[in-house]
This record gives structure tokens, sequence and C-alpha cells, in this order.
């Protein structure tokens, strides 16, 4: 089960796209992905898309997580969702805050064939 973890500080007015790049940003087979993201601060907005499918619309992340410590699902519930192979997995964060924001966050990808 591939997954990856990220925690970065987004500036004031920033954006952040976390998965760019990542080996599995297009599945090569259908399967599950679970996202868990917290922030340090309130303000911090994400969207997350899976393909077409937009699993969370622009939307504040949780707050009152501690930078560098990546959240689980004791304390923040996941967006959890399946996938078909090839579908483009993205989390864009916007901070229209006046000040930096933390965010720690992971994808867990699970193939189901």
């Amino acid at each position: 089960m591939p997954s990856f973890i990220w925690s970065q500080s987004i500036a004031a007015g920033a954006t952040f796209n976390p998965l760019s790049g990542w080996a599995y940003e297009f599945p090569p087979r259908p399967g599950i992905v679970k996202y868990i993201h917290r922030a340090t601060a309130t303000g911090l907005v994400a969207t997350i898309t899976s393909g077409s499918d937009e699993l969370l619309q622009e939307a504040p992340v949780q707050a009152g997580g501690t930078a560098g410590t990546t959240p689980s699902e004791l304390n923040t519930a996941p967006i959890v969702d399946a996938v078909n192979a090839g579908d483009r997995q993205q989390v864009r964060y916007r901070n229209p805050t006046g000040g930096a924001i933390t965010i720690d966050g992971i994808i867990d990808y699970t193939a189901t064939r």
C-alpha cells in the first residue's frame, strides 16, 4: 500500500499541491485512496479531487495540529474514495490568511485488483 506524507509551511496568499509529481498521482490500477490532513492554525482551505470527482469542495482544513506530526484517524476524519486507473489525485491547499500555516497530511493508496 503506497503512502505519501507531507508537512509544508504555506505562506500567506500561497497555494500548495503536495501530490504533484508523486509516483501514484495517476494510480496504475483501480483502488481506494484515503486522505487525512490537519493544519496548525485556522484559515487554510483545501480542495480534493480524484479524476473528475470533487471529493472536497474548497473547505476549511481542521486546525490544531503540531507542525511535522502526521495526522491519524484517531483525531481526524479521513476522506476516502474509490479510484479508477489513471484518475489524477490532487489536493490543493490555499492560504487566504495573513500568516504562514503548516499543513501535515497523508494519502494511502490501496490497489483493489
